[in-house]
């Protein structure tokens, strides 16, 4: 989004050794025109695999978006202070979570093999039709997942289309509603679907590349936030039959985050230390670092009211420190043991799980639920929490009811896999923010008594549910305007 950005096409963090054929390995070189760079179908996907890495970038921020405004983590003595202030209430435009300029390089990524791919057939006459479009079909999922990131976290934001290429580029986009993103990304999506595989030649590819389970679990997913509950239904519908996912069994359940790609992953973001490729998620969560560590309404959901029966509890989610301590244990642990941490080689190689089986199960329910098919909802609900090891749940038969009862299911399951700020979110959105007072309820509930009621009183305002525009990217464009909560 910078203004007067060189067409440089690639500028990865990636190192590659030589002779390996992995897909992540792939890297198109750098500081190269338009006339000297795409002129073959490993060009194109070269840059594909590009926006693949960008995106893997923004690992810190999913998590952090996702989870550090919720009720799931609490601070340590050496949390950045911009991130402690957005938990606390106290976000302005200059703290630097308000930048969005990493979502836009992974957008341009995707712009580039949009507007470039179909010309590549012209110069090499080897691409085929068929790895045009699967490329393109690629670019448009990372593209449209990156900008239902942004609409979840800002809002309205501008919606960029085009690559920018030249210095000559005069781009200074205005906002667009959120609802016409999620409605442009959505038909992209249905158009990419037609395209994608999950025929790939290795299990980090299958798992790591955009497929029809993904784009799938995708849509599911921005229905949900939409609200269209008949949709959400059909999409996960589509993922089931195609008897590509399953769930683990409860003795293979940490084997989603090590070693990662298991049967139930739909889509997540990969690393690999061996090529340098490093996540956040270690330094994020282990103890000796002091950044994130559980909250109490976490060490209450592991350690008390499921540290008996539930395998996903206390040594497998979150592991105790001490008394008030308890790591977050998913992205640090090699083992569902509480004990064993992963050695060095392996810190910072967990993947980040964007869509799982059980996650698009729960969506399924939550929507059933809102259509008024409790015994269906039910069923799923029973479903998961069977493979979790606890006893079956019955609930009463009304909307609300079901709705708290997914969200602490989704809370359990899914802990700090970047979904409980957005659920919550959802929720006080949802039937003109009916409920929106359980959002704030859930979020206070952690904080500092003398802090109750300053933070409470914000969050009654859903407009400050969202991030402002970062301080400089106002001063740089002037057709923005700024979050209207933030205005002073």
């Amino acid at each position: 989004m910078k203004k007067g950005i060189k067409y440089i096409i690639i500028a990865m963090v990636l190192l590659i050794q030589s002779g390996c054929n992995d897909w992540l390995e792939l890297m198109p070189p750098n500081g190269l025109t338009r006339e000297e760079f795409w002129q073959t179908s490993e060009d194109v996907e070269a840059v594909v695999v590009g926006a693949y890495s960008s995106l893997s970038s923004l690992d810190n921020l999913l998590f952090i978006h996702g989870e550090a405004r919720a009720d799931m983590v609490d601070d340590d003595e050496n949390l950045d202070g911009n991130i402690r202030n957005i938990m606390n209430g106290n976000i302005y435009p200059d703290n630097w979570l308000s930048n969005w300029e990493q979502f836009y390089t992974v957008i341009n990524y995707a712009n580039e093999v949009i507007d470039n791919a179909p010309g590549v057939q012209d110069r090499d006459p080897s691409f085929t039709d068929y790895q045009m479009e699967g490329f393109i079909s690629e670019a448009y999922f990372i593209r449209a997942l990156t900008y239902f990131y942004l609409v979840r976290i800002y809002n309205e934001v501008p919606f960029v289309t085009e690559p920018s290429e030249t210095d000559e580029v005069f781009f200074y986009p205005e906002k667009a509603s959120s609802d016409s993103i999620l409605n442009s990304i959505t038909n992209d999506l249905l158009e990419a679907r037609k395209y994608l595989s999950s025929d790939y030649l290795s299990i980090r590819q299958i798992k790591g590349r955009a497929s029809k389970e993904a784009c799938n679990a995708l849509l599911a997913d921005i229905a949900l936030w939409q609200f269209d509950y008949e949709k959400v239904v059909e999409y996960v519908d589509e993922i089931e039959k195609s008897g590509e996912i399953e769930l683990v069994t409860p003795d293979l359940w940490f084997e989603m985050f090590y070693p990662g790609n298991s049967p139930e992953s739909i889509f997540e973001l990969q690393f690999d230390e061996r090529q340098s490729q490093r996540n956040s998620l270690y330094g994020l969560t282990n103890n000796e670092d002091n950044n994130f560590k559980a909250s109490k309404t976490a060490i209450e959901m592991f350690a008390l009211k499921y540290a008996e029966e539930a395998f996903r509890g206390q040594g497998v989610t979150i592991k105790k420190e001490d008394e008030t301590n308890f790591t977050i244990w998913k992205y640090v642990g090699l083992s569902p043991d509480g004990k064993t941490v992963r050695p060095g080689y392996l810190e910072a190689t967990a993947n980040w799980i964007v869509y799982r089986y059980a996650d698009v199960l729960l969506m399924k329910a939550e929507a059933l639920s809102q259509l008024g098919n409790y015994d269906d909802a039910l069923q799923i609900i029973n479903k998961i929490r069977s493979r979790a090891g606890v006893s079956a749940k019955s609930i009463q038969t009304s909307p609300e009811a079901y709705e708290d009862a997914i969200l602490e299911e989704r809370a359990l399951e899914l802990a700090y896999e970047g979904k409980r700020w957005f659920d919550l979110v959802r929720m006080g959105r949802r039937n003109n923010f009916a409920r929106s007072s359980n959002l704030v309820n859930k979020i206070i509930e952690n904080v500092p008594a003398t802090q109750k009621r300053i933070l409470g009183s914000k969050l009654t305002n859903p407009q400050g549910w969202y991030m402002p525009i970062y301080k400089f990217e106002l001063e740089r464009n002037k057709n923005l305007t700024q979050n209207p909560y933030y205005i002073r």
